[in-house]
């Protein structure tokens, strides 16, 4: 079936190894993000098999399809009260901000009879979830009183909102904050979660503070490169998903609109640069599945143009290759179309 997401599970084995031996000579372990391939068992396997530590996923629902593997369980989003008990049965660990969210999770774990493990997160400047250091002496006091909930650790999350990259002075204020905490409440902090494949970088530049333990990892493991710069990771694959995609029409056209311009599909009036006659192909993949952006093809010589939708189009005109109706186009992806192509059910995924 096509469109299709192909996915080599050695090539993913691999990168997750080396992202694995990377941060095992800090002593720093790996949690694998799972989130973007949809928590498929099968993948998560392949990291596991790789040696991370555990597997991490935003969403429940895809803790609840990884159940049965032996490793412990993170849930990265911040959990909603209305889904607490789920929590607690399905996450080992939680990532946590909100006082009366803790509560919620505090009366599940009891109700459960378990201990469930916390990571308070700290907001160093990316603005997306955490508290701010100056909350530090309100929240941990509180949480230390809730006897169904354990306080692992703190993390920070950075680059995915703001951009902020993670260097030495703010990863150095999240173990100072971890150090501060241990000596004012007498206790031992089991992990400083130091964000993820943005940090990556500081591993091969030696600038990683000594307090960090703990990396949550994606796409460093799914497309073979860091985030802060974008850079390659030495010796990993950025081919270990593959989009293929079908032909359904192959035509000489203008290559501008005939006629009065308005709205495309999506409300936007779009402008054209007038390149002539061009041999232009649709393929059977739109944007309902995916961000037309966020792919390459394997062809370099085919330019995307554009999409609806439903359809996706080409200019051909400048490749070496003799293509048909019928012939299928391999791109590679970023992150962003990853996510929309898992999440499309209408995109078949095909595991080798």
């Amino acid at each position: 079936m096509y469109p299709r997401v192909v996915v080599n599970k050695k090539k993913l084995y691999e990168n997750s190894k080396v992202v694995v031996d990377m941060a095992r000579e800090h002593e720093i372990d790996v949690y694998a993000v799972t989130k973007v391939y949809c928590g498929i068992k099968e993948l998560a396997e392949e990291s596991i098999r790789a040696g991370v530590l555990g597997i991490a996923d935003s969403r429940v629902e895809n803790l609840i399809q990884m159940k049965d593997l032996d490793v412990p369980k993170m849930l990265l989003r911040l959990p909603m009260g209305s889904e607490a008990d789920l929590v607690v049965k399905y996450a080992d660990v939680s990532l946590n901000s909100e006082l009366s969210t803790l509560l919620l999770l505090n009366d599940a774990a009891g109700k459960n009879g378990k201990k469930h493990g916390v990571i308070l997160m700290i907001d160093l400047g990316d603005l997306r979830e955490g508290i701010l250091p100056e909350q530090v002496d309100e929240v941990v006091p509180a949480i230390l009183k809730m006897k169904h909930l354990e306080l692992e650790g703190i993390g920070v999350n950075l680059t995915c909102y703001g951009g902020v990259i993670p260097n030495p002075v703010n990863l150095g204020e999240l173990s100072r904050i971890a150090d501060d905490i241990e000596q004012q409440y007498g206790i031992k902090l089991k992990v400083v979660s130091g964000g993820n494949s943005s940090s990556l970088y500081l591993l091969e530049k030696g600038g990683m503070p000594g307090r960090i333990n703990q990396l949550r990892v994606g796409e460093a493991i799914v497309l073979g490169r860091e985030t802060a710069y974008g850079e390659p990771i030495p010796g990993t694959h950025d081919d270990v998903f593959v989009l293929e995609a079908k032909v359904i029409e192959l035509k000489e056209k203008s290559s501008i609109p005939i006629g009065e311009i308005g709205m495309d599909a999506f409300g936007n009036k779009p402008t054209f640069e007038d390149k002539g006659r061009m041999k232009r192909a649709i393929v059977a993949i739109g944007r309902q599945d995916v961000e037309p952006s966020g792919l390459m093809p394997f062809d370099e010589k085919i330019e995307i143009i554009g999409a609806s939708s439903d359809h996706m189009l080409m200019d051909m005109t400048h490749v070496d290759k003799e293509y048909a109706v019928g012939d299928v186009i391999r791109f590679r992806m970023d992150y962003g179309a990853m996510l929309r192509l898992f999440t499309s059910h209408y995109v078949d995924k095909v595991m080798e």
